[in-house]
C-alpha cells in the first residue's frame, strides 16, 4: 500500500506538501498541487483515516448506543444526531444492543477501543453501562440521552416527562372527559414514570379519580399498546379517553378500537406522546406531545463537542420542552 512517503518521492517535493495538498490548508502553488496529484493518482495512493488519527488524537468519530425497536421515535433520533454528526464533520458509529446488558457492554468496550472522541448512550434504565469500562477511558465524553441523573460525569439530556404526562392528560380533562385511563410505559424507563406521574397529578387537581384497571403498563410497542387497549375495552365502564404514552403505542391502541368496532375521537379519544412522523398520517391524525427529536440530536451533539473542549467542566443536565400538537384524534365533549 503506498504511503504519502512514496507519493513526495515520486512528485518531487516534501511530505508536508503533500499533506498541504490533501488537506487544502496551506497555499501550495498551481503547478506543484499538480505533480502531487498526478501521483496520488498513479500511486492510487488514499489518505489514511487511522495515521491522521494518530497524529492529531482525534478520530472525527462519534459512537451510539442504542436500543433499537419497532418504535420509529428511535430511527427519527438517530436521523436527527447523524444529520448533526455530518453538518459539523464527524461519523457516527452506530450499535444496537438489542436491550442485552452483556452486548451493550461489548460494544461500549469496542467503540471506546476504536478512541472515538465522544459517546451517546441511549438504553434502558434496567441495564447501566459498566463504570469500570467507562473508567478505563477517563478521557472519552458521554452523553446520556432520556434518561434521569446518572452515577458518574456524563452529561444528560432528557425531555421534561413530568410536565408532557401532566399536559395530556389536562388537555384531555379540558376536552370535557372524565373517565380517562392511561398506557404507561415500561417503569424502568425514566421518562415513562415520569409521564405516568404527569397523568396522576393533572387528575388530582382536577378532582377525577382513577378507577381500578385504568392504568395498564405497556411496552412503548405497537403490539404493546395493542395488548393494553384490549384490556381496557374488558372495563365496565370503559375509558372515554385514553392517554398514550408514546406514539407507538398508540398505534395499537387504533387498531384494537377498529377491531372493537369503535371510532377513534366519536367513541375513544386517544393521545400520545413523542409527534413521529407518522402520528399525521394516521386515520384521524393524532393528537400527541411533541418531542423536539431534531433539537435532541443536534443538542447531544453539541454538549458533547463542548465537553471534548472543556472536559473539567461541571456535570450538565439539560431539559427540553415538550409541546401539544392539537390533531383529529380528541373531540369536544
Amino acid at each position: 500500500m503506498p504511503t504519502m512517503k512514496d507519493v513526495a518521492r515520486l512528485a518531487g517535493v516534501s511530505t508536508s506538501t503533500v499533506s498541504h495538498v490533501i488537506n487544502n490548508n496551506r497555499f501550495v502553488s498551481e503547478s506543484v498541487r499538480e505533480k502531487v496529484t498526478s501521483a496520488i493518482t498513479a500511486l492510487n495512493y488514499a489518505p489514511s483515516a487511522l495515521a491522521r488519527s494518530l497524529k492529531l488524537n482525534q478520530t472525527r468519530t462519534i459512537g451510539m448506543l442504542l436500543t433499537a425497536s419497532s418504535n420509529p421515535f428511535y430511527s427519527e433520533v438517530v436521523r436527527g444526531v447523524e444529520r448533526s454528526c455530518y453538518e459539523r464533520d464527524y461519523s457516527l458509529v452506530l450499535c444496537n444492543t438489542d436491550g442485552d446488558e452483556n452486548r451493550m457492554n461489548r460494544s461500549l468496550e469496542t467503540l471506546l477501543q476504536k478512541r472515538v472522541d465522544g459517546l451517546l448512550i441511549m438504553c434502558t434504565e434496567s441495564h447501566l453501562p459498566s463504570p469500570d469500562i467507562l473508567n478505563r477511558y477517563p478521557a472519552i465524553p458521554t452523553v446520556m440521552m432520556d434518561w434521569s441523573p446518572f452515577d458518574g460525569g456524563s452529561d444528560i439530556i432528557q425531555d421534561n416527562s413530568l410536565l408532557g404526562g401532566e399536559m395530556a392528560t389536562r388537555y384531555l380533562i379540558s376536552r370535557g372527559y372524565n373517565r380517562i385511563a392511561c398506557i404507561a410505559g415500561p417503569q424502568d424507563k425514566t421518562p415513562a414514570r415520569w409521564r405516568l406521574e404527569g397523568f396522576y397529578q393533572a387528575m388530582s387537581r382536577a378532582g377525577l379519580n382513577v378507577p381500578p384497571g385504568y392504568v395498564v403498563t405497556g411496552d412503548f410497542e405497537f403490539q404493546g399498546g395493542y395488548n393494553a387497549m384490549n384490556q381496557l375495552l374488558a372495563l365496565n365502564p370503559r375509558p372515554e379517553a385514553v392517554f398514550t404514552s408514546n406514539d407507538a403505542m398508540a398505534v395499537g391502541v387504533y387498531h384494537a378500537l377498529y377491531q372493537a368496532g369503535l371510532s377513534v375521537a366519536k367513541d375513544v379519544a386517544v393521545i400520545g406522546y413523542d409527534d413521529i412522523e407518522l402520528a399525521r398520517y394516521m386515520t384521524p391524525p393524532l393528537t400527541t406531545i411533541h418531542q423536539p427529536k431534531d433539537e435532541l440530536g443536534e443538542l447531544a451533539i453539541d454538549t458533547l463537542i463542548h465537553r471534548m473542549a472543556d472536559p473539567d467542566g461541571s456535570q450538565q443536565l439539560l431539559v427540553l420542552t415538550p409541546e401539544l400538537v392539537e390533531r383529529g384524534s380528541v373531540a369536544e365533549r
